[in-house]
């Protein structure tokens, strides 16, 4: 039986490059079919799409984040190529990705930008220091034996289990972080290959504001950091205030024991109000624990489900 491929495309005003893109995958993936979903653009983006062969379809609620869970909810494949709809990401590396998955390598193969050609291309230095921000905080938050090359990149192949099981929260450019953080956490099987990028022809403009999507990208780390390792997350904030109260105290006790009096009265509620703060935030991170390894077994129970759902539709 034939595998299913789906090249999905996300695209907001992309007329002067959406043709080069579907063009090329169909070229590359001639079996495969080519989604593009037009994200309220206002230009022909959409019609230009049809007309190369794309099966075009709309997506309403503004952002990249928003455009994904509606592909991933829509469409069953046996492996989906994700790419930018701006020329950025050459096609010819499309088979190499796909049959990672359909040979049951990967669940997610990450196409790594930063280790080929993006900071001689890419013409933008602080979307350079943000990619390598990003890289180094995911890969000292979630130290594990897979390093993550690349965090941002928009070119990625997945496997129906990886689609079907990924919860989407983001409504924007947070979307790559967020798939990176979930297959960190959920142990899905990663790989990563070297891709060649172009920058942007002229006249294309990213969408990508370079600080208000920065911003949200490191809020988007710093709350999947709590809410999957809370235990290190409330751990080292109640450590934190723990040495914070220690340090306040012991003047204050050191006096105490020399004079038997206690003049700095204030110091010595803050230093207690800090310590018990500290104890409550090493309690929340023991309890948020042990739910999240609760959680952490019920998506595997799921993960289980799916794949029986799965086999079973192969079979049919």
């Amino acid at each position: 039986m034939s595998k299913k491929i789906a090249v999905l495309i996300p695209c907001y005003n992309e007329s002067l490059t959406i043709e080069k893109v579907v063009t090329d995958f169909k070229k590359e993936l001639p079996e495969a079919t080519i989604y593009v979903y037009d994200n309220n653009s206002k230009d022909n983006t959409a019609e230009i799409a049809q007309k190369a062969g794309a099966v075009v379809r709309h997506e309403y609620r503004q952002g990249k984040g928003n455009v994904i869970r509606s592909m991933f909810r829509d469409i069953d494949a046996d492996c989906y190529i994700m790419t930018d709809g701006d020329d950025t990401y050459p096609a010819e590396y499309a088979r190499q990705m796909c049959d990672l998955v359909l040979d049951g390598k990967a669940d997610m193969v990450i196409g790594d930008r930063l280790s080929a050609t993006y900071f001689e291309e890419n013409k933008r230095p602080f979307h350079n220091f943000g990619n390598s921000l990003v890289r180094g905080c995911i890969n000292t938050f979630w130290s594990n034996k897979t390093k993550i090359l690349d965090v941002m990149t928009g070119y990625r192949a997945f496997s129906p289990m990886f689609v079907k099981s990924f919860p989407i929260l983001s409504q924007g450019f947070e979307i790559e972080t967020e798939m990176t953080i979930h297959a960190l956490d959920k142990n899905l099987l990663l790989q990563s290959i070297p891709v060649n990028y172009r920058d942007r022809p002229a006249g294309s403009f990213s969408k990508l504001n370079t600080y208000v999507d920065g911003a949200k990208v490191l809020m988007t780390i710093f709350n999947l950091y709590r809410n999957y390792r809370p235990l290190r997350f409330f751990g080292m904030t109640a450590l934190i205030l723990m040495v914070v109260a220690i340090f306040m105290f012991l003047p204050v006790f050191a006096e105490y024991l020399t004079t038997g009096l206690v003049p700095k009265i204030p110091t010595l509620i803050v230093s207690g109000l800090l310590g018990l703060a500290a104890m409550l935030s090493a309690a929340c991170g023991v309890i948020l624990d042990v739910i999240a390894n609760n959680a952490r077994k019920d998506f595997e129970l799921k993960m289980n489900m799916i794949k029986i759902l799965l086999q079973r539709e192969q079979k049919s």
